[in-house]
């Protein structure tokens, strides 16, 4: 797999700057992803829109306010709506980088939080129509948010996490990506304790 374009590191430093916690889980969620695209078939073409796609999926955060980012308590439906928007922050970052693709990168980013039903943000994309990178990044995404602690949830366990994740196959998940998930990260470093 080939390193992320050179012109991408100038973001990647500043999303870590912004907030590192962030980039530290863009990282993850791109290795847990790239394993998943790779079990999934995906082109070497698509991988690449998936590695950068996944590790610029959160990219739009720099673009929420502080006190909404880095709140140390679970947000109230204003500040949701407002966080719900770095999906689209995103999509208009990636839209303007100078590499190949960068609108379908775009694209992936800014579908990341469609719901496999149709009931995810920001347009309500459903089954196939959400770009396959986006479905896959939703899945580890949310594997890896689930895992850590953050100030306003403990971690989850392993199997705490994929009772959550399979309670929602098919709903807000692609069952078949999420059943590759089940195949590997039992045995994988991004593993939840």
């Amino acid at each position: 797999m080939e390193q992320l374009p050179k012109g991408l590191q100038p973001l990647v430093v500043a999303l870590s700057e912004r907030d590192l916690y962030t980039e530290r889980h863009c990282a993850r969620v791109t290795g847990i992803a790239l394993t998943l695209g790779s079990l999934c078939g995906l082109s070497s073409r698509e991988l690449r829109l998936l590695r950068i796609g996944s590790t610029l999926h959160d990219v739009g955060k720099i673009g929420i306010p502080d006190q909404i980012l880095l709140k140390p308590a679970r947000l109230d439906s204003d500040e949701w709506t407002v966080m719900q928007r770095h999906a689209e922050l995103g999509q208009k970052i990636c839209d303007v980088l100078n590499i190949r693709n960068a609108d379908e990168i775009g694209r992936v980013v800014r579908h990341h939080h469609e719901a496999f039903d149709g009931t995810g943000y920001p347009d309500g994309l459903a089954g196939a129509s959400i770009p396959v990178q986006s479905r896959i990044i939703a899945i580890a995404d949310s594997y890896d948010a689930m895992a850590l602690a953050r100030p306003y949830h403990s971690p989850r366990s392993h199997a705490q996490v994929m009772e959550v994740l399979f309670d929602q196959t098919g709903t807000k998940y692609d069952p078949d990506i999420l059943d590759l998930l089940g195949t590997f990260i039992h045995r994988s470093r991004y593993r939840a304790e």
